[in-house]
Order: C-alpha cells, then structure tokens, then sequence
C-alpha cells in the first residue's frame, strides 16, 4: 500500500514541476513582451517606471487570485516580482540596466 501512495505522490510531484516548466516559459515569453514594450516606450519617450500600469498589474493579480480561491496577497508578491522584472529587461533593451 505504502509504495502505491508513494508512485502517486511521484506522479503529482511530476505533474507538478510540468507545470513549474510552464510558468517558466511563460515568464520568458513575459520577458520577451517585456522587450517589446521597451522598444515602443523608447520610440514613444514613455519612461520604463508606470506606476499606474504597475498597480494596474498588481491589482489584476490580486483579484484574479481571489476569486480562484488562492492567496491574493501571496500571488500579488509574485507579480510585484514580475514587474520589477519586466522593468528591468526593458531597461537592459534600453542599455540601461544589469541583465546578464
């Protein structure tokens, strides 16, 4: 019995890093927007910090993660990180920032 439990919980924790790999590569193609955006807000003389679009992302996050029933809060740190991020790639596209 134990060693079926065990091959179920490997299986989850399979399904699990599948989608780990997922939210990976949905954050790379967040990046590539990312550049994208740069190039339009330079051609613009948009700046690369908008707070309201900022916060419009954040409380995006936030209300989506409630109503799936998980940690609003959690999930909006989460796409604080994601922001910072993608400011930080537009300001690499720029020449402007610290990316490798």
């Amino acid at each position: 019995m134990y060693e079926t439990v065990r091959m179920t919980l490997a299986a989850i924790r399979d399904e699990m890093g599948d989608i780990d790999k997922k939210i990976i590569r949905l954050i790379a193609r967040r990046q590539q927007l990312a550049a994208k955006i740069a190039r339009f807000k330079h051609r613009e003389g948009i700046p690369v910090h908008d707070e309201a679009q900022a916060q419009e992302v954040l409380n995006r996050a936030y209300n989506f993660a409630a109503e799936e029933k998980i940690d609003p809060a959690a999930v909006q740190e989460i796409f604080a990180i994601l922001v910072t991020m993608s400011e930080e790639r537009q300001r690499e596209c720029l020449g402007d920032g610290n990316l490798p």
